[in-house]
């Protein structure tokens, strides 16, 4: 049996009762450790080209790729609602996707287009935006393939250039989600020297190799041009300490900030980050978490209300200060 820590004190029974302090609603929220607010929460916002339409995700239930005139009225419901970050994911079409991925920092690509009609038309929201080569590449992966293989320092020269096109078109904090390696002080030093002192970096610096992000690849039109996996630069399900030394590298390297993704398989890692960095620590819930608990509600199979939130706690439980998540609206209004 496992030592107690010396502070802590438990009397026998029945001068103890745990019961007592849950005997009604009023005492049960006096001694709550944790709680969820609409300050914690991010909305990523797919993105596709046209006007006034939307694409429902047929593999994500409740969710749509948005064109750019919808995209700023959800901005403004976001706002509105309280939320603070929205996060941008663009559906490029198949005729844009290229071996170099050219598309990623054309200024006027989908992404950095909505950045700034968003920014226009509801300045106080901030907005994240996805560095990462995958919804450019005909190939699929996140960074430029050659001969099979994703390479690396080239990789990150694209990467670098897509981060300052975004910057420029006025993303607030830029989710660099590729996990290159070097990315992270590449991205740093090219906003330094281009004047964006003030463009927070959130590093996906644990993200892992998963089977849970199926439905957003789908979102974002990646899942059918895949060649292989993503298992070279993507994390080891298996790994745990690997990602700690990935994290305390991308925070010497400029993150402002850190996630974990996914989320709800990865709460040991949400804790170990959290208790071992002084940073603010995000966790992704992912397009096949929330499929996941969006499928079982809409069948009857569970509560999904209830499922949504207890599922959120959790991650404020793990020690994260926010989560991404696409129930993000439905909680900011259950929370008003």
């Amino acid at each position: 049996m496992a030592e107690r820590p010396q502070n802590m004190a438990i009397g026998p029974y029945p001068s103890t009762r745990f019961r007592r302090m849950k005997a009604s609603d009023a005492r049960r929220r006096l001694i709550r450790e944790h709680v969820v607010t609409v300050d914690d929460l991010i909305w990523p916002v797919f993105l596709r080209d046209g006007e006034d339409d939307e694409t429902p995700v047929a593999s994500m239930p409740g969710v749509s790729r948005l064109t750019i005139d919808r995209a700023v009225k959800a901005a403004r419901r976001a706002a509105d609602l309280g939320i603070p970050v929205i996060c941008l994911f663009p559906y490029t079409d198949i005729s844009l996707k290229t071996e170099l991925c050219e598309e990623a920092w054309n200024p006027n690509n989908l992404s950095n287009t909505a950045t700034r009609a968003i920014k226009e038309a509801v300045p106080e929201i901030a907005i994240m935006t996805d560095v990462a080569l995958d919804p450019y590449n005909i190939n699929g992966h996140d960074g430029i393939v050659r001969n099979g293989r994703i390479v690396n320092d080239e990789s990150v020269e694209a990467l670098t250039r897509m981060a300052l096109a975004q910057a420029k078109a006025g993303a607030d904090i830029l989710g660099p989600s590729d996990m290159m390696d070097g990315r992270i002080g590449a991205m740093r030093s090219a906003l330094e020297s281009d004047g964006h002192h003030e463009v927070a970096i959130l590093s996906y610096a644990a993200k892992y190799a998963s089977a849970f992000y199926g439905p957003f690849r789908d979102a974002v039109g990646a899942s059918g041009l895949l060649k292989g996996d993503k298992q070279t630069y993507q994390m080891d399900p298996a790994n745990s300490g690997e990602a700690l030394r990935l994290v305390e590298r991308d925070i010497r390297d400029g993150a402002d900030m850190v996630m974990v993704k996914p989320g709800m398989p990865y709460l040991d890692i949400c804790r170990r980050v959290s208790d071992a960095f002084e940073v603010p620590v995000m966790a992704y819930q992912v397009s096949g978490e929330y499929a996941m608990i969006k499928g079982a509600a809409d069948r009857g199979w569970i509560d999904g209300d209830k499922a949504m939130m207890e599922s959120l706690l959790a991650f404020k439980r793990a020690g994260c200060s926010g989560i991404l998540t696409y129930f993000a609206p439905k909680v900011a209004e259950a929370l008003a």
